[in-house]
């Protein structure tokens, strides 16, 4: 099966360091237009991918996010937001990169070619074919990504994948492949750019989606978010507000001292 990595292709700007920072600020930004029409051309593949995760948690599984480099740490990010916004545990999502922590804050030389490490670090956490596993890499060709979906595969756990290249090896080992084709970046490979924004669009829309398929926002509000700052406080006492017409007193004390999350403060009102 024919494969060229897009994500390689020789970008359409040249002479770049002629360019004035104005210049380089548009050019940016045309190529960054393209991203959320890219990703738009995918949702029904990314359909797929939340019902198969919906289905998975609902039946006690979880889910990771693997990958190295810039993919590798959207996927730990977008885990590390979901306990504080949806007040899911934290090992409901889980993101591991290459390289581990140190990879986080920078490059752990190699991590990202070791065909079996992947899998070792999925095996760390217990990993059953009741969980679900998302492979991210832009090129599609990340060897400690396709060494985990590959054995993922073997012992029949779920898997999907998201990359910006077409018929990539990593879509071929995954059940639900997600290939978003954001085409040549504006510095030739460097794929933190367009590619980047498009797996975190993505990753956007994956966990935000099931969480509401879970039931973790009620309205188009987080009753279920950790207070774990003023703001939050704050925005807490005025959800409580807004669906009870209790007084900002009555608010907080019901939210801080009686209940401890804006679900629960607002159910017992309706009690």
């Amino acid at each position: 099966m024919s494969f060229e990595k897009i994500t390689e292709a020789e970008s359409h700007h040249h002479h770049l360091e002629t360019l004035s920072s104005l210049q380089l600020l548009q050019a940016m930004n045309d190529e960054d237009l393209s991203v959320p029409l890219a990703v738009q051309k995918v949702i029904p593949f990314i359909e797929v991918l939340v019902e198969a995760i919906v289905d998975k948690m609902m039946s006690g599984g979880r889910l990771f996010y693997i990958g190295a480099g810039t993919s590798g740490r959207l996927g730990v990010l977008d885990a590390s937001e979901c306990p504080p916004t949806f007040g899911v545990p934290p090992e409901l999502v889980t993101g591991i990169i290459a390289g581990g922590a140190a990879a986080l804050t920078g490059a752990v030389e190699k991590a990202e070619d070791d065909l079996k490490q992947g899998w070792l670090d999925l095996r760390a956490k217990n990993i059953s074919s009741l969980d679900i596993v998302i492979g991210i890499t832009a090129s599609g060709t990340t060897p400690y990504v396709i060494g985990a979906l590959s054995t993922c595969r073997e012992m029949e756990i779920s898997t999907g994948s998201i990359c910006c290249n077409t018929k990539a090896p990593v879509s071929r080992l995954a059940d639900f492949p997600v290939e978003v084709i954001t085409g040549p970046e504006l510095v030739t490979g460097s794929t933190r750019l367009k590619s980047g924004t498009a797996q975190k669009l993505i990753l956007n829309m994956i966990s935000t989606a099931v969480m509401i398929r879970l039931g973790r926002v009620k309205g188009n509000k987080m009753v279920d978010m950790q207070l774990t700052n003023e703001k939050l406080v704050l925005r807490g006492i005025q959800m409580v507000i807004q669906a009870t017409g209790l007084s900002d007193f009555e608010a907080a004390k019901a939210l801080l001292i009686r209940h401890g999350s804006v679900r629960k403060a607002i159910e017992a009102f309706f009690r």
